[in-house]
């Protein structure tokens, strides 16, 4: 009897809560498995089916987009062995559950700790109360593959957001199983949106989308590149998160300034009594 030969696993894109494969029908080989290779179509398909989803994604609850990330956070530890086995250190992993955790915490805070009543001299009064900017286009770091990936996902989508990313070319299967664990936590299809492939195919794209509202390059590393990409964001003056350090400790303390940053502050004025 001959060896069989094993069957290749063929991870797709996650557009629009479903798996297509790239439009071009490329691929290329990761671990002994085909990963689809985005194009720029793809991009594009991924950013309309972003902007489909911000109207539904802002206006739910803060306390629905919470148990949301809390539900990811559930999936991605029920699966656990399945990242370790992908070669993603059972640290990082844990890791990665942590953080979806820390962020979810936050979905229900962030308007009380960033929104607020400002005194005014007159029979008025000024609220301040912080929105989501809308589409944001991210290309995830490079490694740490999975916790990296989750520290520019997450807090783009806890304050209502919805994403666009752009995985690590050299390690897309944390990014791909990723989104299997979306796929089956309740998120809405569209909120998050990961394109495999070269990022110097579909970023450009991305940055230079009109219908993309900020774009966070924590993952670029060639600083020519970068300032391509800004240049390219400004055309409708999109906010723009600069690249990470080289040496950037994914494991500390986030912090809120990528919640912040991706948040716009919406004041109103409201007569007092009659």
């Amino acid at each position: 009897m001959s060896e069989r030969v094993a069957v290749r696993k063929t991870y797709k894109l996650f557009i629009g809560g479903k798996f297509p494969r790239s439009e071009s029908g490329r691929s290329y080989l990761v671990q002994s498995s085909n990963v689809s290779l985005a194009s720029r179509k793809d991009a594009r398909d991924a950013v309309v089916a972003a902007r489909a989803a911000v109207k539904g994604w802002a206006g739910a609850t803060a306390y629905n987009r919470g148990q949301i990330l809390y539900r990811a956070a559930e999936m991605l530890e029920g699966r656990r062995e399945q990242f370790v086995a992908l070669g993603i250190p059972g640290d990082e992993v844990d890791a990665a559950v942590d953080r979806w955790v820390w962020y979810a915490g936050w979905a229900d805070k962030l308007a009380q700790v960033y929104g607020g009543a400002n005194p005014v001299a007159g029979p008025y009064f000024n609220l301040s109360a912080p929105e989501p900017t809308g589409v944001v286009a991210v290309v995830a770091p490079e490694r740490p593959a999975l916790l990296g990936l989750v520290s520019v996902i997450a807090p783009a989508i806890v304050t209502g957001n919805t994403v666009v990313v752009a995985a690590s070319p050299s390690e897309p299967l944390a990014a791909v199983t990723l989104a299997e664990v979306l796929a089956t936590s309740d998120l809405p299809g569209g909120v998050v949106n990961i394109l495999t492939g070269a990022i110097t195919e579909t970023a450009p794209t991305l940055a230079s989308h009109l219908d993309v509202n900020a774009i966070d390059l924590s993952g670029v590393t060639d600083a020519s590149f970068a300032t391509e990409l800004e240049v390219k964001a400004a055309e409708n003056l999109k906010r723009v998160l600069r690249p990470a350090p080289a040496d950037h400790d994914w494991t500390a303390d986030p912090g809120v300034t990528r919640m912040t940053t991706l948040l716009e502050t919406k004041t109103v004025w409201h007569p007092k009594g009659v």
